[in-house]
């Protein structure tokens, strides 16, 4: 005589939900193993590739003011920078730069934006501004420093950006990533300030931190 099993329906229930279960399981075990492979090729290709930072060079700079009225100070400089992508792979996005001067660790411009560009494969572009600050509060030492360069008839200031780029890859686009340049020019600077600006056009090469 044979024997007769009958299932309960609470035990065909706990049967279903192991299933669910296990089938919620295989699925993320699918989808992570597949996330964690394009994060692993995304890694893979940053690290043949690793780009190199973008190189800039100080082509001109054009003083036309540069005048202290009591605490405060005017300033007028044309500046313009060489800037040039090393990258054989690797294009960039410069998202934003922000452009002003500076003179004894003082900004004495205004920060000046410098429209957003698309820079390819070892390519090289020109970047212009006009750099301008009115009325611009100053330390009181700052007339002294002015003053001593002249005597010494040598005006050295410091030319910066700042601003956000990315990387291009084929068709894949990093996320954004901070940048600083620092460019030094030495212009003659003599008793008196002519009517011609104080040209520096020696080219210098400028330190880029990312």
């Amino acid at each position: 005589m044979s024997k007769i099993t009958v299932t309960s329906p609470k035990h065909c229930a706990a049967k279903e939900g192991l299933k669910i279960k296990s089938n919620y399981k295989k699925l993320y075990f699918t989808l992570s193993a597949f996330f964690t492979s394009i994060l692993l090729l995304i890694l893979l290709i940053w690290l043949i590739l690793h780009p190199a930072k973008p190189q800039f060079s100080l082509k001109e700079v054009d003083i036309y003011q540069l005048s202290l009225s009591g605490p405060n100070l005017n300033s007028s400089i044309q500046l313009t920078l060489f800037s040039k992508n090393p990258n054989q792979k690797v294009g960039i996005y410069y998202d934003e730069i922000q452009v002003y001067a500076a003179y004894k660790g003082q900004q004495i411009t205004a920060d000046t934006p410098v429209p957003p560009f698309y820079q390819g494969q070892e390519e090289s572009n020109l970047i212009t501004a006009s750099l301008v600050g009115n009325i611009l509060p100053v330390a009181p030492s700052l007339g002294f420093e002015l003053g001593r360069d002249q005597t010494v008839g040598r005006l050295v200031l410091n030319l910066k950006a700042n601003g956000k780029l990315r990387w291009k890859v084929g068709t894949w686009v990093s996320g954004r990533y901070r940048f600083n340049v620092n460019c030094v020019a030495i212009n003659a600077f003599g008793p008196s300030i002519p009517a011609a600006p104080l040209t520096s056009n020696r080219g210098a090469q400028c330190s880029t931190t990312l």
